[in-house]
């Protein structure tokens, strides 16, 4: 299990992480740049080595109601990935520069993903197979039904 120094460092190594002391010797550490209304990353970094990073926009963590993750016995890897995870989730996306992906599965079928009136529409040559409020929202069903991106 890494200390609390260490978990402190390694979370400070992230410029976008904006470090707030708490009560009790906790640290939290804020991505001023999110999104959403999500700013808190890293909640109640305590110096028994507990606390919290927000992954409710991850898949593959076990979260709380607020959707954070207890960091308690991560690795350095495991928590450098998932610090870099949750400032991807939170980051805006740039939607300007978007005209069309393509996505490939292991039978070669392709999937386009289009940008249309503020939604993220997947299509199967021109039918539409779904779609989605966000690209992340988008890429995600893509992930999870065998699709890479080409």
């Amino acid at each position: 299990m890494l200390t609390f120094e260490e978990k402190l460092e390694i979370i400070e190594s992230f410029p976008a992480l904006e470090r707030k002391d708490v009560s009790l010797g906790r640290v939290n550490f804020h991505f001023s740049e999110s999104a959403t209304d999500k700013k808190n990353v890293v909640y109640h970094l305590h110096p028994n080595g507990n606390g919290f990073v927000y992954a409710g926009e991850l898949t593959g963590y076990e979260t709380n109601d607020k959707g954070m993750v207890n960091i308690r016995d991560f690795t350095e890897k495991a928590l450098r990935n998932v610090l870099e995870n949750a400032i991807v989730s939170l980051t805006p996306e740039d939607e300007e520069e978007f005209e069309e992906e393509l996505f490939i599965n292991q039978n070669t079928q392709t999937l386009a993903l289009v940008h249309e009136d503020d939604l993220w529409n997947v299509y199967a040559d021109e039918q539409l197979d779904g779609t989605f409020t966000s690209y992340k929202e988008a890429t995600q069903y893509l992930t999870e039904e065998g699709f890479t991106k080409i």
